[in-house]
C-alpha cells in the first residue's frame, strides 16, 4: 500500500492507493498553522488512521510547499515559512518509525496528472499549483525533474515577465523580494489586488463569486489576474515547451481561466502559434496527494515496509 500525504497551507490530506492505484481511503484535516510539531503530529495521526481503516502498513511519501536542500538537508523555499530550516523528512521518519520521501507538492500534482490525470500519456508536463502559494513541477516521461539545486520548476519565485508601471516593484515577497509571480497570481494576492483597486476585504472565493454574478470590479481583477498568469506561463512555455500545462490548487477551480488563457498565451509567447494545453487537474485538489503516494515505486515498497518492521 503507498500512503501519500498532500501538506498544504491550509489543510493536510493523506490517502491510500492500493497496488493498482486505486483509492482504498483518504481523510484530510486543517493544517495547524505556524506550529511544526503539531504539523508533525497532525501528519502522524493522519497515517495512522488511514492505516487503522485499511488494516495494512504502507510506505509514506508527503508532498510540501518548498523542496529539501541537497546540501543542508533542511526545507527551504516554503512558503508555510514555519518549515523553514526543519530536517522534516527525518523528523516525521523517527514518528512513524519508516523512511519518508518528500517533494514539493507541484511536482506531486505533475506527477499524478501525468500518470493517470487530465495529461496522461503527455511526455512533457508543467504542473502548477494557484492557491495560498504559487508553484510549479516538471515532470518528464513520468518522473519529475529535480535538478541540480533541487528547483526545478520553481517559476514562482522569477519576476513578472513584462511588467507594467503600475506592477513595479511589485508587492514584497517571503522571499526577500518585490514583484515575484507568486505576489501576483497567489489567492491571497489576487484578493489583495481587487482590494488596492478600490474592492473591500474578501478572500479569493468571495471575489471569483463576485465576478459571477457579474460585478465590475471583480471582474476587471479576474482579468488583471488572467493577463498576469498567460504571460507568467509564456515564460515557461518560451523555455520548456511542455506538452500541456496543468493547473491545480484553488484558483484552477475558475472555470473561466480555460476559456480565455487560449487566448492571451499567443501575445507572449515566442511562436507563431500556441497550441499548448492549459487543463483543469482531472483529480482536483487531490492530485497532490495521490502523486505523493507515488513517489515510492512498487517495487521499492517491500523494502520500505521491511524497514518500517
Amino acid at each position: 500500500m503507498q500512503i501519500g500525504v498532500d501538506l498544504g497551507g491550509t489543510k493536510i490530506e493523506a490517502a491510500a492507493l492500493a497496488p493498482d492505484g486505486s483509492l482504498l481511503t483518504r481523510r484530510r484535516r486543517a493544517t495547524p498553522r505556524e506550529d511544526y510539531g503539531a504539523t508533525i503530529g497532525a501528519i502522524v495521526a493522519l497515517v495512522q488512521q488511514v492505516e487503522a481503516e485499511t488494516g495494512r502498513s504502507g510506505s509514506v511519501g508527503v508532498g510540501i510547499p518548498g523542496a529539501l536542500s541537497a546540501t543542508t538537508g533542511f526545507i527551504k523555499n516554503s512558503s508555510s515559512t514555519w518549515l523553514l530550516g526543519r530536517p522534516l523528512d527525518r523528523d516525521l521518519a523517527a514518528a512513524l518509525g519508516r523512511p519518508v520521501r518528500l517533494m514539493n507538492d507541484a511536482n506531486c500534482l505533475a506527477i499524478s496528472e501525468a500518470a493517470d490525470g487530465a495529461a496522461a500519456g503527455m511526455e512533457v508536463v508543467f504542473g502548477v499549483i494557484l492557491g495560498t502559494g504559487v508553484g510549479g513541477g516538471l515532470v518528464v516521461g513520468g518522473r519529475a525533474l529535480i535538478g541540480r539545486n533541487a528547483i526545478a520548476g520553481e517559476w514562482s519565485h522569477n519576476p513578472l515577465p513584462w511588467p507594467g508601471e503600475a506592477e513595479r516593484p511589485g508587492a514584497a515577497c517571503y522571499c526577500g523580494k518585490h514583484g515575484c509571480i507568486e505576489t501576483f497570481l497567489s489567492g491571497p494576492n489576487l484578493a489583495r489586488d481587487y482590494r488596492e483597486a478600490g474592492g473591500d476585504a474578501i478572500d479569493a472565493p468571495a471575489l471569483v463569486a463576485r465576478a459571477e454574478a457579474g460585478e465590475p470590479a471583480a471582474l476587471a481583477a479576474l482579468a488583471r489576474y488572467e493577463d498576469r498568469l498567460a504571460r507568467a506561463l509564456a515564460g515557461v512555455i518560451n523555455i520548456v515547451d511542455p506538452d500541456a500545462v496543468v493547473l491545480g490548487g484553488g484558483i484552477s477551480n475558475v472555470d473561466r481561466l480555460y476559456r480565455n488563457l487560449p487566448a492571451l498565451l499567443p501575445r507572449y509567447v515566442f511562436s507563431d502559434h500556441v497550441s499548448t494545453p492549459v487543463l483543469k487537474a482531472r483529480h482536483g485538489d487531490s492530485s497532490g496527494v495521490f502523486g505523493a503516494a507515488r513517489l515510492w515505486r512498487p517495487e521499492e515498497l517491500d523494502a520500505a515496509l521491511a524497514k518500517a518492521g
